[in-house]
């Protein structure tokens, strides 16, 4: 570990720790230590770790992986405020996720992290006008991780994509701060029209397991959009909707429900 490395982890509590879980994983799994000394213990930053397993992630003959890793580099000399985004994400896995026992697990493991990485330097290409980079993560990104989010969609910070497998966000949609979603989730339109079609989620909502919001229209702010449901029209802040067409079943149940993570309805059936 050189000086600078050394220096850093003592101001950066979230890439100290996960040094710590990768010297552990290296001491007790040694099958795993290539891989945990390429993605962490021989990287300066957490940045340049995420850079590093996400490239590799992602890597194929069309777009090697030194590109992808010079594309974070680039996002991040634009937008140094990616790397406090990085870190805030990674945490809201380990807050919300009930089977992350360690920081490092998104690091390594966890693809619905590694899309939304991925994306954040997708979506700094599209803003920077290099569409056709952004548009070919963009497809790596499906290919390799069943995730599609056009890189034309702003994402808050600290969003949780539970699984990820399934998840598809259309052009023209907005998700808002301290959100989570589930595998198969759908943010799309009703057709082929152009222009703004896609729904706007409000911060803090939770978004269950194969839920579908079609449309141009907001999602309020921390709601409750149940599993399996169809959302077809807008919904207030603060509620519960379920049901294909989703119907307001009841409030959200508690204050944040994207940090609770709680998808039972049964507490609404006795009101």
């Amino acid at each position: 570990m050189s000086e600078q490395a050394v220096a850093l982890s003592h101001h950066d509590p979230v890439w100290r720790i996960v040094r710590e879980d990768a010297e552990s994983i290296a001491r007790h799994e040694p099958a795993l230590g290539g891989l945990v000394h390429a993605t962490v213990l021989d990287q300066p930053s957490l940045e340049e770790a995420i850079a590093e397993r996400v490239s590799a992630r992602l890597a194929d003959a069309a777009l090697p992986a030194t590109h992808i890793r010079h594309a974070f580099a680039d996002a991040l000399d634009d937008q140094p405020e990616l790397a406090d985004i990085f870190r805030v994400d990674m945490v809201a896995v380990r807050d919300r996720d009930a089977a992350c026992e360690r920081l490092i697990e998104p690091l390594l493991y966890f693809k619905g992290f590694h899309a939304l990485t991925a994306h954040r330097v997708a979506h700094s290409l599209w803003t920077r006008g290099r569409r056709d980079f952004a548009l070919m993560l963009q497809s790596r990104m499906s290919a390799a991780l069943q995730v599609d989010i056009h890189p034309a969609v702003p994402m808050g910070r600290g969003i949780f994509i539970d699984h990820g497998t399934g998840i598809v966000i259309g052009a023209t949609a907005r998700v808002g701060d301290d959100v989570s979603m589930l595998q198969g989730v759908t943010l799309g339109g009703t057709g082929k029209e152009r222009g703004d079609r896609h729904p706007k989620i409000g911060r803090g909502v939770l978004i269950g397991a194969g839920a579908k919001v079609l449309g141009n229209f907001s999602i309020g702010s921390c709601s409750r959009v149940a599993a399996g449901s169809v959302v077809l029209q807008a919904v207030p802040p603060c509620v519960t909707v379920a049901g294909v067409p989703a119907k307001v079943v009841g409030e959200a149940g508690c204050q944040e429900p994207s940090r609770s993570m709680h998808q039972i309805l049964a507490d609404l059936s006795q009101r």
